[in-house]
């Protein structure tokens, strides 16, 4: 019974199994499964002007490498669009203890950090702690496995 049992569900797994490496694992921006907006449609200006994870707004959007960014005011798009670099996330704005490890791993907007005016995202309390008690000498490895992910995602 158990031989036929693996017969018959064998077929069905080997079809499952692309879809068990999440979509977004391919992407430069982290959009999550279901979605095309970076950071979950929060406004990624916020974290420097509020100090806060802000709602963006479908009023105030845009395309930047291939995801859809929203803003919670026309100052914050606009500031956006002039300097995204400056804004965007670090590391595609994937959890940036994951990065450090070598991995991808999906974010929660408000467990977040800015060091020396960069924005890094994080995928669970547990992780966001982790994250800042040894936060320098992470930031030097996900920068390391970021430089040799990055063109290739960016090459997709």
């Amino acid at each position: 019974m158990k031989r036929l049992l693996n017969f018959l569900l064998l077929p069905g797994l080997i079809l499952l199994a692309p879809a068990a490496t999440p979509a977004w694992a391919n992407d430069a921006v982290y959009t999550g499964f279901f979605s095309n907006e970076a950071i979950k449609g929060h406004d990624a200006v916020a974290y420097f002007t509020e100090g806060e994870p802000v709602e963006g707004s479908d009023q105030f959007r845009m395309e930047y490498k291939g995801a859809i960014w929203k803003f919670a005011s026309r100052e914050n798009l606009d500031r956006f669009q002039a300097e995204p670099e400056a804004y965007a996330p670090q590391y595609g704005g994937y959890c940036a203890y994951a990065m450090a490890e070598g991995e991808t791993a999906s974010t929660e907007p408000d467990l977040w950090t800015i060091h020396e005016g960069k924005l890094y995202l994080n995928y669970s309390r547990r992780i966001n702690t982790r994250w800042r008690e040894n936060m320098l000498e992470y930031i030097k490895q996900a920068n390391r496995h970021w430089a040799e992910l990055e063109p290739q995602l960016d090459a997709d």
